[in-house]
């Protein structure tokens, strides 16, 4: 959730300077600051996808097999974080290289995010990228959070044992993954179907102008949805708050000081 919220931030630090630039159609902040911009959107954007999914993994798995998470856990969470960082990170370098860096609007500032132009590349090597973003990126992960959320949802017709009684974890957990759930059907799904058809509008692939027109039209809409997860991303903030709290306090952590003893 802590590297949710860091992706969200590194998201909410770029739009002042959006903003600027839509409004006054002009970037004047220097080509170097545009592409940080540029590079951060994208790295937001697959960071939440990825730690989305694993707040759901993390959540179904508590559910369903409560008592084998333990404290070797939290290590191994911690490496998932890390590696998934440097997976993002990585995997995001091919928008920003993509871009060409030489065109006389973006070494005069006048342009940047969208506008900015791009490298010209095979288009068997712009498929394989397109494809690699559409499977990793999206279809993968969905499939993940689908996959927790029935699991997670089936959980409530099971019969909890007396050993481990259910104080209202397991709807609170639904409730988290099927928020999960919405913020990849809000505002990544729409993103990643118009993706690839930009592409073919862009590269002049589609016989239809009135169909490459509106998918023009449609993908900055798109790309603006994708941007929404910053505002969804606090209801899963606001299920854990509780927990948060509960575990920050005092009794909570002599508690489970004793526990692990």
């Amino acid at each position: 959730m802590m590297n949710l919220a860091v992706a969200d931030l590194m998201q909410v630090f770029s739009l002042p300077l959006r903003i600027y630039y839509y409004l006054n159609n002009n970037w004047p902040f220097g080509h170097t600051l545009c592409m940080i911009c540029f590079y951060l959107k994208y790295v937001n954007m697959y960071a939440s996808i990825y730690f989305l999914m694993c707040v759901s993994v993390r959540r179904c798995e508590l559910i369903m097999r409560p008592l084998r998470y333990n404290t070797s856990k939290q290590k191994v969470d911690l490496v998932v974080c890390i590696l998934g960082w440097l997976l993002v990170c990585l995997c995001c370098l091919p928008f920003l290289l993509l871009r060409n860096p030489d065109d006389g609007l973006v070494t005069s500032g006048t342009v940047c995010f969208s506008e900015l132009p791009m490298h010209m590349v095979s288009t068997s090597a712009a498929w394989v990228i397109l494809i690699m973003a559409e499977l990793l990126g999206f279809i993968i992960p969905f499939t993940v959070v689908l996959a927790c959320t029935c699991l997670t949802a089936g959980s409530l017709r099971m019969r909890t044992t007396e050993t481990i009684p259910d104080r209202g974890e397991k709807r609170r957990a639904l409730r988290m993954v099927l928020s999960c759930t919405i913020v990849f059907l809000v505002c990544f799904a729409p993103y990643h179907i118009t993706m690839p058809l930009d592409f073919l509008a862009k590269a002049n692939s589609l016989s239809s102008c009135t169909l490459k027109n509106l998918i023009l039209i449609c993908h900055p809409v798109t790309l603006c949805l994708a941007s929404l997860n910053c505002s969804l991303d606090p209801i899963m903030y606001y299920f854990t708050t509780k927990e948060f709290w509960r575990r920050l306090s005092k009794p909570d952590i002599l508690e489970r000081g004793i526990l692990s003893r």
